[in-house]
């Protein structure tokens, strides 16, 4: 999913009304979505990568091209990077494509609720919807896809108030059910994801831009503190 830019970017945008300046990435794996956020010139990005594999990866990708030393990264999880910090509180904490990851997402969102600035936000980016579980999540290691009730329901048990959620590429379903529920690939093609990138993300972004979809292969949830 590095090669999808343009998907990158419509999530950002989707995001970008209630994105602060002290920003925490969490899982930030290629640093595809951190170096975005770098662009949106926060005054401190701190993303985080507990996989021993991936944190190289990472620093090698922002380290090439962040010269403003406004990115920290950090071979942790939340918990670990704030127990006993004394670090600035941040306004924002970004899940994108990760809380899926996390097992317990309860106890990973009452630790974003505690470490957030009074009336930070959490910003969530996840799949959607029980029935489109498929051979490529179970490769993914996801432990779920959810029901935008259960995300919701999470959010507000952790403390937040839900300020904003919606469903995410409604055009993507049919190709992910087809791909990964019927067929079983457990892979993405890069040819695939060039063309999916290149001609449909800039169809549904302007569609779901002139009205919110019933339904869609993600969910986007903005909780605030």
């Amino acid at each position: 999913m590095a090669l999808a830019v343009n998907y990158h970017r419509w999530i950002l945008k989707r995001f970008t009304p209630f994105l602060g300046k002290r920003i925490v990435e969490v899982g930030g794996g290629t640093g595809s979505f951190s170096e975005l956020l770098l662009e949106t010139r926060p005054e401190i990005l701190t993303v985080l990568e507990p996989s021993a594999n991936m944190y190289p990866v990472l620093v090698r990708q922002l380290s090439g091209i962040e010269k403003g030393h406004l990115a920290q990264v950090r071979q942790c999880t939340l918990v670990q990077a704030f127990a006993g910090s004394r670090a600035p509180q941040p306004d924002s904490i970004l899940y994108v494509n990760v809380l899926e990851h996390i097992e317990d997402d309860k106890e990973e969102l009452r630790t974003a609720h505690s470490v957030l600035a009074h009336r930070g936000r959490v910003l969530i980016f996840v799949p959607a919807n029980p029935w489109l579980m498929g051979s490529l999540d179970r490769q993914l290691g996801h432990f779920r896809r959810y029901t935008m009730r259960e995300l919701s329901s999470k959010c507000r048990a952790a403390g937040f108030t839900v300020r904003h959620s919606s469903y995410f590429d409604l055009l993507g379903i049919l190709p992910w059910w087809l791909k990964y529920c019927i067929l079983k690939s457990d892979h993405l093609e890069p040819a695939a994801v060039r063309f999916y990138d290149r001609w449909v993300v800039p169809i549904s972004s302007r569609l779901e831009g002139l009205a919110a979809p019933p339904l869609g292969k993600s969910i986007v949830l903005v909780g605030e503190k």
